[in-house]
């Protein structure tokens, strides 16, 4: 049994692989007490652990030190406005105007397998793979039944939660509900989160755990470049390959807050869901509300154990596609190639150069709709511009079907710009405040999803492309954030409702184009990264990871999000000289073998890339069908990081039966007079034998790992190098 109750000590337990969760049930009143997340236990009387023995004691034997008890007590959901003055869970408006909310244990529900979240992408597993625990709580003077569901999965050491929230009394106002909740002892913690901006996004930010709040936060209405739903907690000395560390991962793609607060008694509560900022949800007598689904993650063996945990959940109990565990077609996209200047004989050079070169996809990027020849027109009137590609679209699909490739093509369903048919038939259909001038960003605004009748024609636009020609991969973009909340199809006091109604709005629209095109590679975007996350992942198998391809600026970007995300998620290509980007020059092996660790694909011109550049890539192509099944399933480890050290990077990909490992090695900035550098791999089998490929020498696997191997320095900067390591049997 993964999750236990033992009911003499009123003690939940729900174990995985390696850790166990525990909570408490607490006097006759019921409080719900976090007890303990950590390494696996074999006992469940730890009961102790929440100090009920010491002062101030639970209220039904000394009410008088009621409120000190609420702001003592180790919650496990933490209620709003009684006496608790740490950062709560939950809070409400009554009609009254009044916000407390007091949780307590009604009952509760353990099963085997997990149910689907309604209308939210979540992890799945059957009964095979998990048990689940619904554990009903009530505020009794609200008449709101607050249900706190738990998953423990038995193949990874993840604890999922969420929560459906019921309201049985009078109607009120729900404004907040955190998906996650739980108060632990400090174990001298550094906080790891992510911050960026867009084309460097996701850059790693450790920072000590100190008195008072800190965390991460989005009110941008996606998961944004800026900020995003992770942070991670790594007690003592934690590391890269040693140590505890919890990780929090927020199964959601618009606003949320990650918070951290260290109390006046050294406790750390942490919580995560959505944004309460500007959130405000009616709840009628009789409706309930679900929160999205948090992942929890606890490593005893540093970040790298973390990562393992989320790439095989990830792969495991979250990607559905039918790509996610096969190749993906090496696609080459025509946007920085040509951006809007482009017809059908432009598109149809590059892809008869591409598939002389072995490149499987061409896709085609913005500009074929309405009249859009730059990014200031047309956006919601996708019909093609036959003055473009003359012939229309299914001539140009089956012209490049006819060369041995794949088709795709590039859509921005959510938007639409004032310069368009449809603003001219609906300008109410954009998101808006009455008697405020629209805010613009990139020339256009947002589509207004929460109504049906928005959605079902930003649905249809996609769908009747998709069904007019043979179009096997959709690139869907997302330009800028949501600002000017209103909605003309929302009552007055509902307007707080938008920023939630929307996302579940994307979320509807993806689902149905995954239902009807199963066969779709969907690759989501916006504006590169800004919607990198797990709810996304739920329906496409890929991201795009960032529009800054600089091979350099990739290392960073892809070290922090290769942290959490399988590599087979990351939207990886390899892009033209100087980068369009920053304006750098790297040499095209090295671009090639960062975009490895990824999806892998084209960004350029080829018709005009140096003959030398161009003759490379028949070897990249047969680099990624050699490797991609290992980048894709395997073990990854980070070995050394050039965020941290300014010179050079290093990782390994480990086959899950160790029987190889490739570890790539960038030299980013060369140093004069230097010995050569030692690294030390990771995840072999110690009893191992392993040779280099295209070497005799024969390396014991502990050797690898302990002692290490040298690797001299090449000549210059931004020098690459693979290392394939292969059993010896």
């Amino acid at each position: 049994m993964a999750i236990t109750y033992f009911e003499k000590e009123r003690i939940f337990k729900l174990d995985t692989p390696a850790s166990s969760y525990v909570i408490g049930i607490v006097d006759k009143e019921n409080f719900v007490g976090h007890v303990y997340y950590g390494k696996k236990l074999r006992d469940a009387n730890i009961a102790y652990l929440l100090r009920t023995g010491e002062g101030p004691f639970v209220p039904s034997e000394n009410n008088r030190e009621r409120v000190s008890f609420y702001d003592t007590f180790p919650m496990e959901y933490a209620g709003n406005g009684l006496g608790d003055y740490r950062r709560s869970s939950i809070s409400v408006r009554t009609a009254g105007g009044h916000t407390a909310v007091s949780l307590f244990y009604v009952s509760h529900k353990i099963y085997a397998g997990k149910p689907g979240l309604a209308g939210l992408p979540a992890t799945f597993g059957d009964e095979n793979a998990c048990e689940t625990l619904e554990l009903l709580c009530e505020d009794p003077v609200l008449g709101l039944k607050v249900t706190l569901l738990y998953t423990a999965f038995s193949d990874v050491d993840v604890i999922t939660r969420s929560v459906r929230i019921e309201n049985n009394g009078e109607m009120l106002y729900l404004t907040k509900a955190l998906s996650c909740s739980m108060d632990m002892d400090n174990r001298d913690f550094t906080l790891l989160t992510m911050h960026g901006s867009w084309a460097r996004e996701r850059m790693l930010e450790h920072r000590k755990v100190k008195k008072g709040f800190m965390g991460v936060e989005s009110v941008r209405g996606e998961s944004s470049h800026q900020e995003h739903p992770f942070m991670a907690l790594a007690a003592g000395n934690a590391d890269q390959s040693q140590g505890e560390v919890y990780g929090m991962h927020f199964v959601y793609s618009g606003n949320f807050i990650g918070q951290v607060e260290l109390g006046q008694f050294d406790t750390v509560r942490v919580g995560m869901g959505i944004h309460p900022e500007n959130f405000c949800w009616k709840l009628e007598k009789g409706e309930s509300f679900q929160t999205p689904e948090v992942v929890l993650v606890y490593s005893d063996t540093g970040y790298d154990g973390m990562t393992h945990q989320f790439h095989e959940l990830y792969r495991n109990h979250l990607i559905r596609s039918e790509y996610k565990d096969k190749k993906r077609p090496i696609l080459i996209n025509n946007w920085e190639a040509t951006y809007f200047d482009f017809n059908t004989e432009k598109l149809l050079s590059i892809a008869k150069k591409a598939s002389e070169l072995g490149i499987e996809m061409l896709v085609m990027d913005d500009g074929w709709f309405g009249h859009r020849n730059d990014d200031s027109s047309s956006l919601g009137d996708w019909y093609v511009n036959e003055e473009k590609l003359n012939g229309g679209l299914k001539h140009l699909v089956d012209e490049v079907n006819k060369l041995g490739l794949k088709f795709g093509i590039w859509f921005e369903p959510e938007m639409i710009s004032p310069d368009s048919k449809l603003y001219e038939a609906h300008p109410d259909w954009a998101i808006q405040i009455p008697g405020r001038e629209g805010s613009l960003c990139r020339n256009q605004y947002v589509l207004d999803l929460t109504r049906k009748e928005v959605r079902d024609y930003a649905y249809e636009s996609v769908a009747s492309i998709l069904r007019s020609a043979n179009i096997e991969y959709v690139k869907w973009d997302m330009n800028r954030q949501l600002s000017d909340i209103g909605s003309f199809g929302l009552p007055a006091d509902r307007q707080g409702e938008l920023y939630h109604r929307y996302v579940l709005a994307v979320y509807e629209m993806q689902e149905r184009l995954v239902t009807e095109f199963p066969h779709l590679l969907l690759e989501n975007c916006s504006g590169g990264g800004a919607r990198f996350d797990p709810g996304m992942l739920y329906y496409s198998p890929q991201i795009w990871c960032s529009d800054d391809t600089d091979a350099v600026e990739r290392l960073k970007i892809q070290e922090s999000t290769a942290m959490i995300y399988p590599l087979s998620t990351m939207g990886a290509h390899v892009s033209d000289c100087p980068n369009h980007t920053v304006g750098r020059v790297t040499p095209f092996e090295t671009r090639g073998h960062v975009a490895l660790a990824g999806t892998f694909g084209y960004e350029l011109d080829i018709t005009k890339i140096p003959e030398e550049d161009r003759q490379m890539i028949p070897k990249q192509v047969a680099m990624y069908h050699k490797y991609n099944d290992l980048v894709r399933s395997g073990d990854y480890y980070r070995i050394a990081s050039y965020q941290e050290n300014h010179y050079f990077d290093c990782y390994e990909v480990v086959s899950k039966d160790k029987s190889e490992a490739l570890v790539t090695f960038v030299q980013v900035i060369n140093r004069p007079n230097y010995k050569s550098r030692r690294i030390t791999l990771k995840g072999l089998d110690p009893q191992k034998n392993y040779c280099l490929e295209g070497e005799d020498t024969v390396y014991a696997g502990d050797t690898l790992m302990y002692a290490g191997i040298l690797i001299q320095n090449p000549w210059g900067d931004f020098q690459s190098k693979l290392l394939h390591f292969v059993e010896k049997k």
